[in-house]
């Protein structure tokens, strides 16, 4: 049973550790840590299970949320360190990123905090698995993945969202007969908004609807992709199938931040790609600036085209739209985890380039990688935001600069 003290955070929340000259990565350790571990190695690294904290780090705390010990949840990766070496561990994991894959050595200041440290999350996706007539409603377990566990608790989620969860666990037997599921509630303006994905046929949606009366919205989407209305009891409201940040106030932050870059650069036409409800493409609208928004989602996309009168909004693919929008003073990208189709950087380095790219990014690592693909670009500007406290993902704002402007 060998020994190891723990020397840093991986991107992903695990501990790294060194077992003569082999790096070892252990799930749930923390930077001091020495533990004892049980050891398999592939190649040039090992996987660790942690055994017993033979002596712990004066960064380790006691986790807050039942399941994150009890049940391995995998849906946070960090509650066992403070928040201070949280954001410390995430900064240091920015910072690797961008000088492994993006050949990039960076000076990146410490995290913007999070408002709330617990109950921040808007949005919760849950997995729902069927035995016999029970449910089992919940998240999977981070050291096996195809395991869920019934979820009674979520600490880092708003308590409105979670009582919804309730509410969907109370009338279960009332869901399609299905062998698995997919949920999502979330907070959508003062509403909740319930999601199903999976099944072919739904014969007890309206008694569901009935059963649970605090959602304003209940949506379904079938097997054969359609998505159904189970009942609609807004007045008005936000497109609640329409992706938005899971942490308002941080996003709200990074946001400003965003803004206040762009302006600097005093630009005529900006063109706002993965550009979501608008919200960006408004702030600057507001300011007499020229954006055009790229939205592959129609919902979202009428969205900020009612809301954002000034702008041109698109709707469809960015590597489809944007080389026929350009060329644009400033170009935003903010695209989901997966990162940039290779033709969205092809589309940047054509001349006349931009003056300034601005990219938001909740992936470190194909945020360096897609850097790695603007030779001639330097970074001239990075933030990195706590949008997820708790877990070991980190919102990143990096400024780009052609090298001879």
């Amino acid at each position: 049973m060998p020994t190891l003290r723990v020397e840093s955070v991986a991107a992903g929340g695990d501990g790294i550790g060194r077992l003569d000259g082999l790096a070892v990565f252990v799930p749930r350790t923390a930077p001091g840590d020495l533990v004892d571990v049980a050891v398999r190695t592939t190649g040039r690294m090992g996987t660790g299970r942690l055994l017993r904290v033979v002596e712990a780090s004066p960064e380790r705390v006691a986790p807050q949320c039942r399941h994150y010990d009890g049940d391995r949840c995998g849906g946070c990766q960090l509650q066992h360190l403070s928040i201070a070496a949280q954001r410390e561990a995430k900064r240091r994991m920015v910072g690797d990123a961008f000088a492994r894959i993006a050949r990039r050595v960076l000076d990146v200041p410490p995290l913007v905090a999070s408002p709330r440290e617990w109950e921040y999350r808007s949005r919760l996706t849950l997995a729902m698995r069927r035995h016999g007539s029970r449910w089992t409603l919940g998240l999977h377990r981070y050291d096996a993945v195809d395991e869920v566990f019934d979820l009674t608790e979520c600490r880092i989620t708003d308590d409105r969202v979670v009582a919804g969860w309730m509410a969907v666990r109370e009338a279960s037997g009332l869901l399609p007969v299905a062998r698995e599921l997919r949920g999502t509630i979330r907070l959508a303006g003062d509403d909740l908004a319930f999601v199903l994905e999976g099944g072919s046929a739904w014969p007890a949606s309206h008694a569901f609807s009935e059963a649970v009366p605090a959602f304003g919205v209940i949506r379904w989407r079938a097997h054969d992709g359609a998505m159904r209305v189970v009942v609609d009891r807004r007045v008005e409201g936000t497109p609640e199938e329409s992706f938005d940040q899971v942490n308002q106030p941080v996003a709200a932050l990074a946001r400003a931040a965003l803004v206040e870059r762009v302006l600097a650069a005093n630009p005529g036409t900006v063109v706002d790609a993965y550009a979501g409800l608008g919200m960006t493409t408004r702030a600057l609208g507001a300011h007499g600036v020229a954006v055009t928004a790229i939205e592959l989602d129609a919902v979202a996309a009428r969205y900020a085209a009612s809301h954002a009168p000034g702008a041109t909004v698109l709707a469809g693919r960015v590597e489809d739209l944007l080389p026929r929008c350009l060329p644009a003073d400033v170009v935003i990208v903010n695209p989901p985890r997966a990162g940039l189709h290779e033709r969205v950087p092809a589309a940047l380095l054509a001349v006349p380039r931009p003056r300034r790219v601005l990219y938001m990014s909740c992936d470190p690592a194909t945020l360096a990688r897609d850097v790695s693909r603007l030779p001639g670009w330097r970074v001239t500007w990075v933030q990195a935001f706590d949008m997820f406290p708790q877990t070991a993902h980190v919102e990143v704002v990096c400024e780009l600069t052609p090298e001879d402007a």
